[in-house]
């Protein structure tokens, strides 16, 4: 039986793994045997605990406790813990997910102790360094044996990098194997829409109604961290909600830079509007079914970008880039940044379109058992 370690740390890894964890679980149990490292980078209680539960994620094997810090400290901290564990438990594969600093931490560790890494979101680029996902996931990737990608673009961006789409088995850190497999958060969100629907109370709760909101998501440092785009960005909020309901979950530590990074008039603003509603994160299935009933969706995250595209919503993208260039050749999203007046546009042309197309560009829901074939069948 071969043994892999999964490494996770940060919210939407967490989710992701419960797709790879259910293929093993309900396909795999006599070929796969999985040991979970959770690196403790993301600890507030809604933002990972609920998670297991709710998910049926299978509890953590062990939780490194990392918390927060500079770049180099926390990853530093996570090399040290991961190292420890890869001697202790031996596993035959490290499977990282993204691009977090948990990402980088494990193939770094993984790749010093002659481990094989398999990368899943493997190839995805925003070709902008400043971000500090951009240099996780490049440096992963070019330490993984197997590179799993969720489109043909993050697959072509492997290519144009170097990889060899003709190299055979047995797959090696030094002939890695690059595939486009699907992604898996498409696999979750087909598994546990119906479970939202049947659970999810949080329509209700906030006295919302179906296509009669716009959900918003906002978290990026250069978005928060940013006084200017903090404020253009806020701005917008006020100005969209003038006509529309505007839901916006937002972690502890964004409430705090809403106190202190927007000016007073501002601030008041947003506190004498009704219909901007700012409540804290939510669970994985009571964004599901935010995002299912909303009208539109307005995100920097690269995850809830996709879940707007697979629960058919229009997207305004509050980046200058995105990694899920598909989406935007669709039309069924639009790059708007944190400027004003490209995001108040953007929001009126995206609720003026009929007919918006959605072509199937994420794969068939099955990505997390193709994963899984292709580990054990490199171990023939």
């Amino acid at each position: 039986m071969l043994k892999i370690l999964t490494v996770i740390g940060a919210r939407p890894q967490i989710i992701k793994a419960a797709a790879l964890s259910r293929a093993i679980k309900n396909n795999f149990t006599k070929e796969l045997s999985e040991v979970i490292i959770h690196t403790g980078q993301h600890y507030d209680q809604n933002m990972s605990e609920v998670f297991f539960a709710e998910l049926g994620i299978p509890r953590p094997h062990y939780n490194l406790a990392v918390g927060s810090g500079r770049h180099g400290i926390q990853t530093a901290r996570m090399i040290e813990g991961i190292e420890d564990l890869i001697i202790s438990e031996k596993p035959d594969y490290v499977v990282l997910y993204g691009d977090t600093n948990s990402t980088l931490a494990g193939g770094v560790a993984a790749s010093k102790l002659s481990v094989p890494v398999a990368h899943i979101e493997a190839g995805l680029r925003s070709f902008n360094r400043k971000m500090p996902e951009e240099i996780n996931r490049i440096v992963c990737d070019h330490l993984s044996t197997l590179l799993f990608s969720p489109t043909a673009t993050g697959f072509n961006n492997l290519v144009n990098e170097g990889f060899n789409t003709h190299t055979k088995p047995p797959y090696t850190p030094d002939n890695p194997s690059i595939f486009h497999c699907g992604d898996i958060m498409y696999d979750n969100s087909l598994y546990f829409s119906e479970l939202a629907a049947e659970k999810s109370n949080i329509l209700s709760d906030l006295n919302l109604n179906s296509s009669d909101y716009v959900l918003a998501t906002l978290h990026r440092d250069h978005n928060t961290d940013n006084q200017a785009n903090f404020s253009s960005i806020i701005d917008s909020f006020i100005q969209i909600s003038k006509n529309t309901q505007l839901v916006l979950p937002l972690h502890p530590r964004t409430k705090k830079v809403l106190l202190s990074n927007v000016n007073k008039s501002l601030y008041q603003k947003v506190k004498l509007n009704s219909n901007l509603k700012i409540i804290d994160p939510v669970s994985f299935l009571d964004m599901i079914q935010l995002e299912q009933n909303a009208r539109l969706i307005m995100t920097d995250s690269g995850g809830v970008q996709k879940e707007a595209y697979f629960f058919n919503k229009p997207c305004i993208i509050l980046r200058p880039e995105t990694e899920w260039v598909e989406v935007l050749e669709t039309g069924a999203a639009i790059l708007a940044g944190a400027d004003y007046d490209k995001i108040t546009a953007a929001f009126g042309k995206l609720s003026n379109l009929i007919n918006i197309k959605f072509p199937e560009i994420f794969g068939d829901g099955h990505s997390a058992e193709f994963i899984c074939e292709t580990i054990l069948k490199n171990n023939e």
